[in-house]
């Protein structure tokens, strides 16, 4: 059964094929008008209206069959020279009974006048004077059918190439999500098995606080983008199993500004940013350390500072981070391109600094 949305597309596709053919109709009634007013035998208006629109709304009439045709032998690489002789064919009969219909169509509007002329010289005249321009009116309707057909076609497969391109990158994101998440949490098993041996209460601490970290983990798993404030809950879930481990030895400082908690941010960007700091910055050294976060908005933008107070950047040049963070590269340029920027520098104050800067969207 047809939908009622269908029947109101197939309307609206036929008053717009109606209105172009009138339109055609009294673009040629004016031009028959305009043109018979100059010579010996002018017309009415009503004259050339009748008769342009007579003749259109009879090319309108056919087109139906020229474009089913057009539809049906559509022109290929493979079979063109059968199609092109099965239209040449079709626009032969097309003037043809064109010009028979019209023929008749005139008899009846002249039954009434004394200027009768008989169908057969009717037909004659109509045959030497309108055969080939019929001709062309079908190959018009054959082009523009196959305009469009193209066209849709050309749009089709802009849509499969646009979807299977989002498929490729969701997959993408996924396996890196898929990477991100045993990285992390085998870190911190490693962690807690670091301290069974020496503090058995924090290590039981830190399991507790793994169990509360593994839910959190769990429960975002196909989410791509979170927003801030639930990005930072997990972090702090994960600083408390750090700081069981490193006690006085590591302190954390958050400068979140109020309207960037709703932004949307990246699943787990921030904890490997963390992990790295807490990797290269604080455990190897005895000194106590300091990391840093914050997050605020600027001209559009979400920018992520994640800073610590350990050696820096490398004097050697070498790369900083492993897995976590090559994955959160990976992942910024899947989901920002060229909208995004990560970047490791010297703080102004000594250690590093990772800044991150993404488009700002709130979640609503």
């Amino acid at each position: 059964m047809v939908s009622a949305k269908v029947i109101q597309n197939r309307i609206r596709k036929g008053s717009l094929i109606f209105a172009l053919w009138t339109f055609i109709g009294l673009a040629f009634s004016s031009q028959v008008y305009l043109y018979r007013a100059n010579s010996s035998s002018p017309v009415t208006w009503k004259f050339a209206l009748e008769h342009s629109l007579a003749d259109w709304y009879l090319f309108a009439l056919l087109s139906i069959p020229a474009l089913w045709l057009a539809r049906r032998f559509h022109f290929d690489r493979c079979h063109w020279p059968r199609q092109f002789a099965i239209h040449l064919l079709a626009s032969a009969a097309f003037s043809v009974v064109w010009m028979a219909a019209r023929t008749l169509l005139e008899e009846w509007l002249q039954q009434s006048t004394e200027s009768h002329i008989a169908f057969r010289v009717a037909f004659t005249h109509a045959l030497a004077a309108t055969f080939f321009f019929n001709f062309l009116i079908y190959w018009a309707i054959v082009s523009v059918s196959h305009s469009i057909e193209y066209y849709r076609k050309y749009q089709e497969r802009e849509l499969r190439t646009a979807e299977l391109e989002a498929g490729l990158a969701q997959a993408r994101l996924q396996a890196l999500q898929m990477q991100l998440n045993p990285h992390f949490l085998f870190n911190t098993l490693h962690s807690i098995s670091s301290l069974m041996h020496k503090d058995v209460e924090a290590a039981d601490r830190m399991i507790s606080r793994f169990g509360d970290l593994l839910r959190l983990a769990l429960e975002n798993t196909d989410a791509h983008e979170v927003p801030l404030r639930q990005e930072l809950d997990f972090l702090k879930s994960y600083l408390e199993i750090e700081q069981t481990r490193f006690g006085d030895r590591l302190s954390v400082r958050m400068d979140i500004a109020p309207e960037t908690l709703d932004a949307r941010v990246p699943n787990l960007v921030l904890q490997p940013l963390v992990e790295n700091a807490i990797q290269h910055g604080i455990e190897p050294h005895a000194r106590p350390g300091h990391i840093e976060l914050r997050a605020r908005r600027e001209n559009g933008e979400l920018l992520l500072e994640v800073s610590d107070n350990g050696d820096g950047l490398p004097d050697n040049g070498s790369t900083i981070g492993g897995i976590g963070v090559s994955n959160t590269r990976a992942r910024l340029q899947q989901l920002y391109g060229d909208a995004h920027r990560f970047e490791f520098s010297n703080g102004g104050q000594g250690g590093l600094l990772v800044s991150v800067v993404i488009p700002f969207r709130q979640l609503t």
